[in-house]
């Protein structure tokens, strides 16, 4: 009694609240996830994975305004302010118009790519584009101003609305379509946006930003488009190339083992989500930034290890529980992937810590080695488990590049 009193007495602080919210969301994601690959089986649940996979795709190239937007909102103040959010929301708004449309224009395309059963999922996918763009903007205003109850709402909105409507849908209706996961995915857009202030977009009097932020803008803006990017390349060209080289039951068996081994990775993004704020904060204040980059790298690692383990010891009983018998081919290589996911994900630390900073080598490395996971995809695809392979050298020499650099730059940063 003594404790549970303790507890109540003790509030959580904002960043407290916000990793909970992640967690909870990331739960809610995999849940979806997982059920999908219950309901659906492995052939179909590749399908399910391909559009899975261009959410993410999305997600990342969204970020790019989001993290700018971020960035700018702790920096910028006042008409400064909000002559930046104005011009942010009108060019996310037509980034994403004209991906949808590309998306929508080459829907048959794409069909015959990834070996889809239908192209209208691609089409109901690229109406929702557009809101996507919008609502990362918004996120990117939250996060900037660690407004975490309003961040934790927007993210939980749409982790909600994708999970009820689209298994609404699938159980009520009974149908088995990936026309449906689409439909719940747009639908889970229009949630996502909940709190949002449409007046902020077109304000009465909007200041012309001077040409010093504008080229800072550009700038870091620029950069961020090329990690994002390369972020893209590295989470998701393994699943797209292995539901192209590979038969829609053996991606299906595949995308259910990135599900799990992803994990880590998720778990990561929520640290990665207050560090550039912070760093952005503590640079401008002048203080040292290096003691939150080692308490974030130190609670991934810990994470890590313990995923990898359990991982390692618990495989065919992790891929029974989540996915049931059907996918338990995989089990010999959970740990595997697990191993490659984690290295990304301590190396995804280092390059948004410099991206904070404004040092753009790791971005540059990040780049290279997500094009060298391709190349090795490309051209060692003999087997599932060769894919993995070649992840666990790309991530292997990424993150210890990554942690040679750190060094270096520390070096001079002290000598200068």
């Amino acid at each position: 009694m003594q404790i549970i009193a303790t507890l109540k007495s003790r509030k959580l602080t904002p960043e407290q609240l916000f990793m909970l919210s992640v967690l909870a969301v990331n739960g809610g994601n995999y849940l979806y996830n997982l059920i999908l690959g219950r309901l659906l089986g492995p052939a179909q649940f590749a399908d399910a994975a391909v559009l899975i996979t261009f959410l993410l795709v999305l997600s990342f190239a969204a970020m790019t305004f989001q993290l700018v937007t971020a960035k700018f909102s702790v920096l910028f103040e006042n008409e400064v302010f909000k002559s930046f959010i104005s011009k942010v929301y009108k060019n996310a708004l037509l980034v994403g118009i004209l991906m949808g449309i590309l998306i929508i224009m080459f829907t048959n395309q794409l069909q015959s790519l990834f070996n889809t059963s239908s192209s209208n999922m691609f089409i109901v996918f690229g109406c929702g584009v557009p809101l996507y763009f919008l609502m990362s903007v918004n996120r990117g205003v939250f996060q900037g101003k660690k407004a975490f109850k309003a961040l934790s709402i927007t993210y939980q909105g749409e982790m909600l609305s994708r999970l009820v409507i689209t298994l609404g849908l699938i159980l009520i209706f009974d149908i088995q379509s990936s026309v449906v996961i689409a439909v719940g995915i747009l639908a889970s857009f229009v949630f996502g946006l909940i709190p949002f202030k449409f007046p902020s977009i077109i304000p009465k009097k909007a200041l012309v930003l001077s040409k010093t932020h504008s080229k800072e803008i550009k700038s870091f803006f620029i950069i961020t488009a090329f990690y994002e990017l390369t972020q893209i390349i590295i989470n998701n060209s393994d699943i797209l190339l292995v539901k192209h080289y590979f038969e829609s039951y053996e991606a299906g068996l595949y995308a259910s083992l990135a599900l799990i081994g992803r994990i880590v990775y998720f778990i990561a993004w929520m640290f990665v989500m207050l560090l550039l704020p912070t760093v952005i904060q503590l640079k401008k204040e002048g203080k040292e930034t290096a003691p939150i980059l080692f308490k974030y790298i130190g609670y991934i690692a810990a994470i890590s290890m313990s995923i990898i383990v359990v991982c390692l010891s618990f495989p065919e009983t992790i891929i029974t529980l989540l996915f049931g018998d059907s996918y338990i081919a995989m089990a010999p290589l959970l740990w595997k992937y697990a191993i490659a996911t984690s290295m990304f994900a301590i190396s995804n630390i280092f390059a948004y810590y410099y991206l904070s900073l404004d040092k753009y080598i790791p971005v540059v490395i990040s780049g290279v080695f997500g094009m060298l996971q391709v190349f090795l995809v490309v051209f060692f695809h003999d087997s599932l488990a060769q894919v993995v392979h070649v992840q666990i050298v790309a991530m292997a020499l990424l993150l210890i590049i990554q942690v040679v650099f750190f060094k270096l730059d520390s070096k001079s940063s002290k000598a200068s």
